[in-house]
């Protein structure tokens, strides 16, 4: 039984997080406009490097980005998820939450950022050839990106998505401006585009912490460590971490494993067609992250919202994917010559990601109710997979097989977490991915409803 004061909480996170449809198919409609801008940001700025400094230069700042997310995630241990989870759940807690997660990010970045300036110096494997004020350029953005992350994290549990939305838009658009007034206005390279982004980076972390420390609810409670509290965070967040990492790994290791084996403008052209395939990623991104901080407050017992939203997914997602599949030949005219085979890269990676699109609207399920030990256990298996075809058939295939492998890890996971769903709720299959005539009439029609279950 659930007791009287469970229920108090679980009604007014409910109301707090604003669990009607309306709010939902809201959130997500400008929560996906803010992730079209950065993706569109992201494009036409591989596009002005591409033109004006060529596929190799493209391969060497794709491939740092990788090494510097890499580090962030590696060095969160989850605290982003935790903080999101934790402040869902008892919003009564954001001034400890907050402070603790903070104050992890902050230590955890300068270190961080330490040991990879220490390793830039060394001949630290798959760390790219590129020259070393690029790398150090890299490992200073370290501190910045976590500490926005987290904090980008804590906003989401607050309920506050418009500006999460907005501030992670405003901070990766400033890599268009930073690319036209370094590349074709200044005419100078990588190194001065580099300066301005870890600027932008820095801005952008002051404006967003200043949001948090303006909260309503921040004056409530200590402004101190809580041990207890941060270890009950990093125990959930460890859960997570190990599912982000080794996430993170599969959609991203590849390009430096390309990159290692085959030089950098190859993996230049893969990054080409990679960033064109985690577009198509951006709307379940958008639903899951969106979805998780709901189930973590009202929770989604049978799994019927949670297959719902799925269902809707898998209509959009298909569509997307075919019209992608056609649109992908125009790439080479978009980048250049040299970008020739992307088209065909893309058109490999398309399977799997739109089955790893749904995996991330199912995995919600599980991310928020506490996150049990499979999950972590299936991305781990799935890493393994990944790491041992790349690394068995990359160095001699380049780019094809890392786009083959890619589609294979991706349907391995989803495969597993969806099975794992059907076990723990008996939902079938079906329910994960077809939908259902009036729900393809609800999408024709404009209309993202949630569930009855809301």
């Amino acid at each position: 039984m659930i007791r009287q004061d469970e229920k108090s909480l679980v009604a007014a996170n409910a109301e707090r997080l604003g669990t009607a449809r309306r709010s939902f198919s809201t959130h997500v409609a400008w929560t996906l406009l803010a992730r079209l801008i950065i993706a569109g940001s992201n494009v036409l700025a591989g596009v002005v490097i591409a033109r004006t400094l060529g596929a190799e230069a493209l391969g060497t700042y794709v491939s740092l980005n990788v090494v510097a997310l890499t580090a962030v995630q590696l060095g969160s241990f989850g605290l982003p998820s935790a903080a999101t989870y934790f402040v869902a759940q008892d919003a009564r807690r954001f001034r400890s939450i907050s402070f603790n997660a903070l104050l992890f990010a902050f230590a955890m970045g300068v270190l961080l950022a330490f040991a990879l300036t220490a390793a830039t110096y060394g001949d630290a494997p798959f760390l790219p050839q590129a020259p070393m004020n690029l790398l150090f350029l890299a490992a200073l953005s370290v501190p910045f990106q976590l500490l926005t992350l987290v904090s980008l994290n804590i906003l989401l549990g607050a309920g506050e998505v418009g500006r999460f939305s907005a501030f992670d838009a405003l901070g990766q658009s400033l890599t268009l401006i930073n690319a036209i007034a370094a590349l074709l206005l200044a005419r100078t390279g990588l190194f001065h585009f580099m300066a301005l982004n870890l600027a932008a980076s820095a801005t952008i972390t002051l404006i967003v912490l200043a949001r948090i420390f303006r909260h309503p609810t921040f004056t409530e409670g200590h402004m101190a460590p809580d041990l207890a509290l941060l270890s009950e965070m990093i125990r959930y967040g460890l859960k997570a971490h190990v599912t982000l990492v080794a996430s993170f790994l599969i959609f991203r290791i590849d390009l430096l494993i390309v990159e290692h084996f085959r030089g950098a403008a190859e993996a230049g052209v893969y990054a080409v067609a990679a960033q064109f395939a985690s577009l198509l990623m951006l709307l379940p991104s958008v639903i899951g992250t969106l979805l998780f901080p709901r189930i973590a407050a009202i929770g989604d017992e049978d799994a019927v919202m949670t297959c719902e939203v799925a269902r809707r997914t898998s209509a959009v997602m298909a569509s997307i994917c075919v019209a992608t599949g056609a649109l992908g030949f125009m790439l080479p005219a978009l980048y250049g010559a040299a970008f020739a085979p992307a088209p065909y890269l893309l058109l490999i990676l398309l399977p799997g990601v739109f089955l790893i699109g749904i995996e991330s609207v199912l995995v919600q399920y599980f991310t928020g109710r506490g996150l049990p030990r499979a999950i972590p256990f299936f991305w781990i298996i799935t890493l393994a997979i990944n790491l041992a075809l790349n690394f068995a058939f990359v160095p001699a295939f380049g780019a094809y097989a890392a786009a083959v492998v890619s589609t294979i890890s991706y349907a391995t996971i989803f495969a597993l977490v969806a099975l794992h769903l059907r076990s723990k709720t008996g939902q079938a299959l079906s329910a994960m991915l077809v939908p259902r005539p009036s729900e393809i009439n609800g999408i024709l029609g404009m209309r993202w409803k949630g569930s009855k279950a809301h």
